[in-house]
């Protein structure tokens, strides 16, 4: 049984909450279907920051629960850093309803080692971004972040990433040298050293307005009228430190350039 006490709990720890209850139970049903749209996790009017991720980015695997719904346990550092540019608004979904993606045409998405995204999606995705969106994409094709979650479990996160009919169609092709060296290093993207682990390769084809950088870790597109920063690799989303911060501040500037 769940002891709420005489007051409302933190808002932010009770979508956290009800998030992984529904996760539990309802294993990959999204809950936009069930809740409408999740309320922001920042008060400002600012900006609008969407957020789709597998990795435990909106709650911390394992963690306490009753900490959680008092508000004790700080958030993931990566929220805190998004925080800045606006009101994250965390995406169960890239296409509501109207089959459009649920923000301001020219705001911000950071897609961190999505799900396999649904057709419907990839359409949604890539009208918003052609219509001005500007999009930071973590791709990782071999995952070396650790779980607290058994294999195969839906709340646990996507190990290799499944996103070629959105990258074909935007002109980038993905690959993955499974022969290289596993340990973490740092590259040089965006001016900032970002640290990779097990990463993949970003290849461009013929017309593509896009540049690689870091030997195809990193790849930046001019797609319509939106920009796409994408990386082969999460790593950098994984533990923490200033160095982690201040790489994914910059990543976040190279888009707003």
């Amino acid at each position: 049984r769940l002891m709420l006490g005489r007051s409302w709990p933190n808002p932010r720890a009770w979508l956290f909450f009800l998030r992984r209850i529904f996760a539990s139970l309802l294993g990959g049903v999204s809950l936009a279907l069930l809740l409408g749209c999740a309320p922001s996790f920042h008060n400002n009017d600012g900006q609008v920051v969407g957020l789709s991720t597998s990795l435990p980015l909106l709650w911390r695997e394992g963690g306490d629960i009753r900490g959680e719904l008092s508000g004790q346990v700080a958030p993931h550092w990566v929220l805190s850093v998004l925080e800045q540019d606006g009101q994250v608004l965390p995406l169960d979904t890239l296409s509501g309803a109207s089959g459009e993606l649920g923000l301001p045409q020219k705001g911000l998405l950071v897609l961190a080692q999505p799900r396999p995204l649904m057709p419907e999606e990839n359409v949604a995705l890539d009208n918003w971004v052609r219509g001005g969106g500007r999009l930071l994409l973590f791709a990782d094709p071999m995952l070396t972040a650790t779980s607290d979650l058994p294999l195969g479990d839906p709340r646990g996160p996507q190990w290799v990433a499944m996103l070629s009919p959105i990258l074909t169609r935007w002109g980038i092709g993905f690959n993955f040298d499974p022969a290289q060296n596993e340990g973490e290093r740092e590259v040089e993207i965006a001016g900032a050293a970002v640290p990779v682990n097990l990463a993949g390769r970003f290849a461009i084809g013929d017309g593509s307005n896009c540049t690689l950088y870091a030997e195809g870790i990193a790849v930046s597109c001019k797609i319509g009228n939106g920009r796409v920063l994408a990386i082969a690799d999460a790593a950098v989303l994984d533990g923490e430190g200033a160095v982690r911060e201040a790489a994914l501040r910059a990543l976040l500037q190279r888009l707003r350039l």
